[in-house]
């Protein structure tokens, strides 16, 4: 199987196993033509898009049938329609450009991605 690739070009890099993330559930925003929600933004998530994301019906937050919730700094491989919606009301939360799939391409020019990029302390 040929390597996925990210929004920079390089090799697709794991978003999270811890919390275990991913349409496949293989750690990496990798997807494939199953995945309608297409979810290839790595994310940190913040309060406030946990919050905004609860309030547009996708309560990510709260633990339900085995999956334990997220919390501000959990990485997660977000629904780039949700990452899109977010950003368009001033909430998105920050980008792992490396562990982001290059289809978000399709919908975020990567000079807008590099605006949320997220950098280690």
């Amino acid at each position: 199987m040929e390597a996925s690739i990210n929004v920079l070009g390089g090799k697709l890099e794991p978003c999270s196993t811890d919390p275990m993330t991913g349409w496949l559930r293989d750690g990496c925003c990798n997807t494939d033509n199953r995945d309608f929600g297409r979810h290839v933004v790595c994310v940190v998530m913040t309060d406030v898009f946990l919050a905004f994301s609860k309030g547009a019906g996708n309560d990510l937050s709260t633990s339900v049938s085995g999956f334990l919730g997220l919390k501000e700094g959990d990485r997660w491989c977000l629904c780039l329609s949700r990452w899109v919606e977010a950003h368009d009301s001033d909430m998105a939360p920050q980008v792992v450009l490396e562990s982001t799939h290059e289809s978000a391409l399709t919908m975020v020019d990567l000079e807008t991605l590099e605006k949320y990029a997220y950098k280690s302390k």
